[in-house]
Order: structure tokens, then C-alpha cells, then sequence
């Protein structure tokens, strides 16, 4: 189940502008409406409503008066009547105008990513028949609210109360996050069947992967000069401990602080002239000095572990495991890439509203797939939103981390696939 909908609700609220009206519409987009995907409006009180959460969860609990387009007159008279640090000029009111106007854009393309992802996750399930239960969001959300606040109601108000979130706003997000894990579900599961023919097949084709090198356990002196080295091997020889001739002479730091001990060397780790004596060495006997770059070795083989090759049995489940991952990340990251095409091009947005997610929007600059592959379209956060991170949410974006936000006592933990970020408010 994913963590979202106590952190990434809190997290979301990390954003921060207020409401506002516009006039102006793309000619598809009713006129109460932001923008439309297929035949569903999102309407411009949701987007109100959702930037009205951020603006409050950005402000974390305090008073917050958020970005307001067009002139910003508010935002730019509480910014005014905030003290200036000593020893710096105070910003004009053209600077401040820009900077508010920069917040409220960033901000408004957020919530529009998060809105119009979201549909994209409801409608898709809907062509699936993906259906959840009213119970089963609330179970969910009763899991996350337990874990989140420890059981405490009155941390639990108090979130409310700081976020701007109502109990629905956080079960939406439970139910939206439900959704896209049954999705990334129901788009992977039949690459999640790995016969043994593929199994035998991939060992056949990668048996050195299945492959232990030969492996020897020393004991070890390095020194500056030879002399040094004659002088511990004299010490060795004349009954002095590994663990005490190391502590007084030897300059390698990692090996000394283990007593000398340097274990688990496989062929070509060390440098060459040493790597040639250590396995040409018989086990128990003292070996060196050996000049190499570093210095001048003495040693000792004091285990040796032969070179063994795993079976096709004893690989067989690491195999099927490495198979089905493989194979279910491809589909996950097909399926994302025409998912995104088949729903960008359902959407259309209004003048004011667009972003790289309407047919009628501007060019992404970079890709908004993760990278590990994710899932289908989910919304991306706002900004300060931390990614949820539940049961293979599907997702378009990955949310940035969140920089603050989250209740007291830590939000939902999930367990979404990596690289699988969701929706965000």
C-alpha cells in the first residue's frame, strides 16, 4: 500500500498559492472548467480547492497568503511587511511582483500535472474494470492514519488543521493511489510467469555469473622501505603476533586497524607483483618482503577457498526472480510510453492552465517517465511534495522530495516499486 495519503497530502500542501479567476479558456474547455480529459471536465473549483491546500501546506501550519494573479497586490504587501535581514536592501515592489509571479507559475503547473494525471489514473481503471471498494480505501487509510500519528486523534486534528486537507481530500488520494497500484498490477502481472526453459536457458547463456573465484584470506605488513619489511618479518618469525607487528609497522591503515588481517582477495584486486606471490603462495607459510607501488609487502595465506560454480538448481530461483523483474519493468515502461501518448492526446487545456501534459500544451523539455520505469500517469507532486512510495503506483513524474510538511511522528510507509512515483496532493 502506498504512503500517500497522510505525507503526500501534508507534503503536497508544500506547495502554496491561493485561488484565483480567470476568464480566458482553450475553445474545448467549458468555461467552469480548466481543462477537459476525454469527456470529464476538471473543473476550476477542484484547481482552486487544490491550490488553496498547497498554499496552506507550504506556509506548514502558519498563516499563509498565497501568490495572486494578476497583479499580486497581496502577495506582494505581506512580502513588503516582512522584516528585511540586516545589512540588506529591501526589494522593490517589481521584484517582489516577479518573485510571486514565479511561485504562482510554478505552483499552478504543479496542481495542473497532479489534476490531469490523476483523471488519466481514474479512467484508465476504469477501461480496465479496476474497481475498488469504498471499505477497502478506508482499511488503507485507517493502516496509514494508525501509523502516521500512533493512534493519537488529536495529532491527527492538528494535521488537518496545518495542511488544509479535509478527511476526504486524504481518502481521494488514498483511492487514487489504490488505483494505481492495481494498474502496474494488471499490466505486469503476465510477465510475472517464467517457465524453465527460460531459466535454463539464461543459466546456459551466463554460467560465469553463477561462477565463486578462488578467494585466499591473508594476513598482512605493508612498510615504506624494505628494511622495515625485513625488520617485521624478523618480529613474525620470532613469535610476535600478526595483530602487533602490523600496529608498529604497517602503513596500511584498513588491514592494520583488522589486526593485519585482509580478507576475501580474489585474482586481480591487488597490484601485480603482489597478486602473483598471494596465489602462488602455499597457505601458512610467511611470505616478502614484496615491492610493490604502495611499498613493501610481508604476508601470510591463512585460508583459501576454491573456485566453485553454482548449479542450475541452486540458481534457479535468483534466476526466475531476475526474469520476472526484468520482464515486468519492460512492460511497465512500454505500457507508460503509450499510455502517456494515448491520454495527452484526450487532454485539452485551457488558455492559462497548459502544461506538457495537454495536447494543446507546451513541448516537455525532458522526460517526465522515470527513469526505472514507474508507472502510468500518475500526477506528480508540487513541488516540496515528497513521492509516495506505495504498492506500484503508476506514475509519469517523480515527486521532489519534501522539504517539510509531514505531520509529526512521520508520515505512511508503502511499498512502492522503485523508481515509482504517484500522484500528488
Amino acid at each position: 500500500m502506498t504512503r500517500v495519503p497522510i505525507k503526500l497530502v501534508c507534503a503536497f500542501a508544500a506547495a502554496g498559492i491561493s485561488s484565483f479567476a480567470v476568464s480566458a479558456c482553450g475553445n474545448d474547455v467549458p468555461t467552469n472548467g480548466v481543462a477537459t480529459v476525454g469527456d470529464t471536465v476538471i473543473k476550476r473549483t477542484e484547481f482552486k480547492k487544490w491550490l488553496g491546500i498547497a498554499a496552506q501546506g507550504n506556509a506548514q501550519g502558519a498563516s499563509s497568503t498565497a501568490p495572486d494573479p494578476p497583479n499580486f497586490a497581496k502577495c506582494v504587501a505581506t512580502r513588503q511587511a516582512q522584516p528585511t535581514p540586516k545589512g540588506t536592501n529591501k526589494p522593490s515592489a517589481d521584484q517582489l511582483r516577479k518573485q510571486c509571479k514565479q511561485e504562482y507559475d510554478q505552483l499552478k503547473g504543479q496542481v495542473m500535472q497532479f489534476l490531469i494525471q490523476a483523471q488519466w489514473v481514474e479512467q484508465e481503471a476504469a477501461a480496465k474494470n479496476i474497481k475498488i471498494s469504498d471499505a477497502e480505501v478506508t482499511r488503507s487509510f485507517e493502516d496509514q492514519k494508525k501509523t502516521a500519528f500512533g493512534g493519537s486523534d488529536k495529532k491527527y486534528q492538528r494535521f488537518l488543521q496545518s495542511s488544509g486537507m479535509s478527511e476526504a481530500d486524504i481518502l481521494f488520494r488514498v483511492r487514487l493511489d489504490t488505483l494505481q497500484q492495481k494498474l502496474t498490477q494488471k499490466v505486469t502481472e503476465d510477465k510475472a510467469k517464467i517457465s524453465d526453459a527460460d531459466v535454463s536457458d539464461y543459466y546456459n547463456k551466463n554460467k560465469k555469473r553463477f561462477a565463486q573465484p578462488e578467494r585466499r584470506d591473508l594476513n598482512v605488513v605493508l612498510t615504506k622501505t624494505k628494511a622495515k619489511a625485513a625488520t617485521a618479518e624478523r618480529a613474525l618469525r620470532g613469535g610476535q603476533s600478526w595483530k602487533a607487528v602490523a600496529k608498529r609497522y604497517s602503513i596500511d591503515e584498513a588491514s592494520k586497524t583488522q589486526g593485519g588481517k585482509l580478507p576475501d582477495v580474489t585474482r586481480g584486486q591487488q597490484e601485480k607483483a603482489f597478486d602473483a606471490a598471494i596465489f602462488s603462495a602455499k597457505k601458512g607459510k610467511l611470505q616478502g618482503p614484496v615491492k610493490t607501488q604502495f611499498g613493501w609487502y610481508v604476508f601470510e595465506v591463512t585460508k583459501i577457498t576454491p573456485a566453485s560454480q553454482q548449479s542450475l538448481d541452486q540458481a534457479r530461483d535468483t534466476i526466475r526472480n531476475l526474469l520476472r523483474s526484468q520482464r515486468q519493468q519492460k512492460s511497465l515502461d512500454d505500457w507508460i510510453k503509450d499510455f502517456r501518448e494515448r491520454y495527452k492526446d484526450k487532454t485539452t487545456c485551457a488558455d492559462g492552465y497548459k502544461t506538457a501534459e495537454c495536447k494543446n500544451g507546451p513541448s516537455a523539455k525532458t522526460s517526465t517517465g522515470p527513469a526505472s520505469g514507474g508507472s502510468p500517469g500518475g500526477a506528480q507532486a508540487p513541488q516540496g511534495t515528497p513521492p509516495a512510495q506505495g504498492g506500484g503506483a503508476p506514475s509519469t513524474g517523480g515527486a521532489p522530495p519534501s522539504t517539510g510538511g509531514a505531520p509529526q511522528g512521520g508520515a505512511p510507509q508503502g511499498g512502492a516499486p522503485q523508481g515509482t512515483p504517484t500522484p500528488a496532493p
